[in-house]
């Protein structure tokens, strides 16, 4: 059965697709059940639609982590630290930092 949050963001984007908030919440919805492989195109049309959403970053970076995409991985984690940094937004950049930290060399 598809998640109801899910279609009604599909829904409310096909009238805005341009709102970032919107991407942010169908991507953290595709996350949470467990669907990496949607979760990832949607946070980057968020991130596309506004480049300094830093929430949007970690978003990103922890579905690459569970899609293996190592390095794609780290370096959506620097570039949302550098996002983070320029926003102030503490609890972002020590999120990816950590993240970036836990995967392999």
């Amino acid at each position: 059965m598809a998640n109801p949050k899910i279609e009604q963001f599909k829904k409310i984007l096909q009238m805005d697709p341009k709102d970032e908030t919107l991407w942010f919440g169908l991507g953290k919805a595709y996350m949470g059940d467990e669907n990496w492989e949607e979760a990832v195109p949607a946070l980057e049309e968020c991130i596309q639609a506004k480049s300094n959403y830093s929430a949007a970053f970690f978003a990103l970076a922890q579905s690459l982590q569970k899609l293996e995409q190592l390095e794609k991985c780290r370096s959506t984690c620097d570039a949302g630290i550098t996002v983070a940094t320029e926003n102030g937004d503490l609890l972002v950049i020590k999120n990816l930092e950590e993240l970036r930290a836990s995967l392999p060399s």
